[in-house]
C-alpha cells in the first residue's frame, strides 16, 4: 500500500511558474500513467499561460478563489469546481482571494516540464 502525505512531500517548481507538490506519480510510487499533484499560488499570484502538448489536465479547488482562463475564455473559481483542460489548450490561473489558492491537479500522462510550451502573456 502507497499513502503519501502532503505534509511530507518536497515542493517544486514547475515551468509556469507553480509551486507543486507531487503527490503520486511515477517519480515517487507505482503509478505509472498519470500525475497527482496539490499547486499553491500566493494571493495576486498567477500562473505563466501555458499548453500541455500530450497531457489532459484536471484542477480541483481545495482553498481559495481566482480566475481561470483556457483559450481566452475567462471565469471565477472556487472552493469545489472541477476544472478540464484538454491537451493543447492554452491556460492559466490567477489567485484573485486574500488567501493562497490551492488546488489540486491531475495529469494524464503524468506531467513533465518537457510537456509545458510557454506562450508570451502579449499572444494570449
Amino acid at each position: 500500500m502507497e499513502i503519501h502525505n502532503l505534509d511530507n512531500v518536497p515542493a517544486f517548481t514547475t515551468k509556469d511558474s507553480s509551486e507543486i507538490r507531487e503527490l503520486l506519480a511515477y517519480r515517487n510510487s507505482k503509478i505509472k500513467n498519470q500525475s497527482l499533484a496539490e499547486a499553491r499560488l500566493p494571493v495576486g499570484g498567477k500562473t505563466i499561460p501555458h499548453y500541455h502538448i500530450q497531457a489532459e489536465e484536471i484542477y480541483m479547488i481545495t482553498h481559495g478563489s481566482g480566475i481561470m482562463t483556457i483559450q481566452g475564455e475567462s471565469t471565477s473559481i472556487k472552493v469545489g469546481d472541477a476544472i478540464a483542460i484538454p491537451p493543447g489548450k492554452i491556460h492559466q490561473i490567477e489567485n484573485t482571494g486574500e488567501e493562497i489558492l490551492r488546488l489540486l491537479c491531475c495529469c494524464s500522462p503524468a506531467y513533465e516540464d518537457s510537456d509545458t510550451v510557454l506562450i508570451d502573456s502579449e499572444e494570449n
